[in-house]
Order: C-alpha cells, then sequence, then structure tokens
C-alpha cells in the first residue's frame, strides 16, 4: 500500500487549522475600536471579541485585572449583535467537527500504514475527514467574514452604561483574531480538499482491466 502522502499533508493542515481556529475563538481581538473619551478607557483603545470586551483603565474599576477591565457578555443580551452570537456558535461547532475530522483522519492513516487492506476501514474514514474539515472551513469562514463586514462598515454596539463603553467608536479596525481565522479557513479548505483526493489502492487497476 503506497503511502497517503496528500492525506499526511491534510493531516497537518488540518491540525494547525483546527489549532488556530481555536486560538482565534479564544482572542478577545476580533475589533479594535478606537475612542475619544478616555475617563474610563485610558488608552483610547478597546478590544471587542465574541466573548468579552476589554480596555486598558488607570482608574480601579476592577482590582484585580491589572488595569485591564473586562466585560463578559453573559447568556442572551439584547445588545450583542448576531454576528458576535453566530461566531460563538459556529466557531464551537467547528472546533467540535474540526476534531472529528481529525480523529477520522488519524484512524485512516493508521490503517493504511499498519496494511489494513479493506477498503471500508480506510476510505470513508478519509471521506469523514475531508468533509470534516471542509464543513469546519465554512464554519469559521462566516463569522470571520461576517464580523469583518461589520468591522469595515463601523458598525456601532448600544453597550449598556455599566461597560464604560461608547455605543459608537471614532475608527474600528479588524483585530488580530480575524485573519487568525481566515489562515484558519484556508488551511482547513485545504486539507478537506486533499483527504477527500484520496483513492483506493487497486481501485484505479481495477477499472483499466
Amino acid at each position: 500500500v503506497g503511502a497517503p502522502h496528500l492525506q499526511l499533508t491534510a493531516f497537518a493542515l488540518g491540525t494547525v487549522g483546527w489549532i488556530l481556529c481555536t486560538i482565534s475563538m479564544g482572542m478577545v481581538e476580533w475589533r479594535v475600536w478606537h475612542v475619544d473619551n478616555t475617563t474610563f478607557i485610558s488608552s483610547g483603545v478597546a478590544w471587542v471579541g465574541i466573548w468579552k470586551v476589554c480596555f486598558i483603565s488607570y482608574l480601579h474599576v476592577s482590582p484585580g485585572y491589572r488595569e485591564q477591565f473586562c466585560h463578559k457578555f453573559s447568556g442572551y443580551e439584547s445588545f450583542v449583535p448576531h454576528e458576535i452570537y453566530a461566531a460563538q456558535g459556529l466557531l464551537l461547532i467547528a472546533m467540535f467537527v474540526g476534531l472529528l475530522g481529525l480523529a477520522a483522519t488519524i484512524f485512516a492513516l493508521r490503517n493504511v500504514y499498519m496494511g489494513v487492506t479493506h477498503k471500508t476501514l480506510t476510505t470513508p474514514f478519509f471521506l469523514v475527514g475531508g468533509f470534516s474539515y471542509m464543513f469546519a472551513g465554512l464554519c469559521v469562514l462566516i463569522p470571520v467574514s461576517w464580523n469583518f463586514y461589520s468591522v469595515t462598515h463601523n458598525r456601532s454596539i448600544a453597550f449598556p452604561p455599566s461597560y464604560y463603553m461608547p455605543s459608537s467608536p471614532v475608527a474600528q479596525e479588524a483585530g488580530a483574531a480575524i485573519p487568525v481565522g481566515i489562515v484558519a479557513v484556508i488551511l482547513l479548505l485545504l486539507s478537506g480538499t486533499f483527504s477527500l483526493s484520496y483513492r483506493f489502492p487497486g481501485a484505479a487497476n481495477t477499472i483499466t482491466k
């Protein structure tokens, strides 16, 4: 049985893509807001993530955070825009589906390198891995694109007074989480394409006879 080089590459790319997906989900730098009122936001910059919003404050508004004040989004709050809720759900789905793809690919590669000759123990698992990677990539692409669209159109968020955040920034830009998510999408889609290209050895010979 020949070594499935593309599928090994798919596993490597899928692993990195899944890690980047997980990293982007945990980052707070999805949107970078520039504000003019520095009474509480001392640096004039705030970071809006999909789980919380943070900024540097020299006032003692949050002892223990070492001057970084963060407010987590709890439950369903009406002021949180749809693209943030979509990002929360879709990135969690992407993380679990991507993990499923990695597990399926590992099992298929194990069978190939152990010389398992049963097609049903290799090809279906490469297919599961490939479709899982593709689906995970799409689950990351949607929130990344949606939030990037909101950034480019300088969309506002009606934060409650307890957040010490203005409803609209002077300007905003895409934070580091968005390019990390874009790279994750590219790697996951590539790994899915490579996994789906697997052909069981002997299938081509059977066709030519």
